[in-house]
């Protein structure tokens, strides 16, 4: 199962390596593009739960190294949810 990361600037500036089990993560983010701190969230839960999904499809059990990085974006995004017009760069895809 290819593995692909994604790189992310938060709305403070801060940077974060994001783990996906699967390539899904391209159909969801196009690197260069600013997404609504909700929509990057929403973008990535999907995202992250069909990778999830692949992982149970090839091996039989869930990815829970999904499940943690979905649990983090979500604790770091909460961070944000006072601003309105928040922001989250894609900085890549690899």
């Amino acid at each position: 199962m290819p593995v692909m990361h994604f790189r992310i600037q938060w709305p403070d500036g801060t940077e974060a390596n994001c783990y996906s089990p699967s390539t899904v993560v391209s159909d969801f983010f196009t690197p260069g593009t600013r997404y609504p701190v909700d929509d990057f969230v929403r973008r990535s839960r999907e995202a992250l739960n069909i990778g999830s999904e692949r992982v149970r499809e090839k091996f039989g059990f869930a990815c829970s190294a999904a499940m943690d990085q979905l649990a983090q974006i979500e604790a770091d995004a909460a961070r944000f949810t006072a601003q309105a017009d928040a922001m989250v760069i894609v900085l890549a895809l690899g």
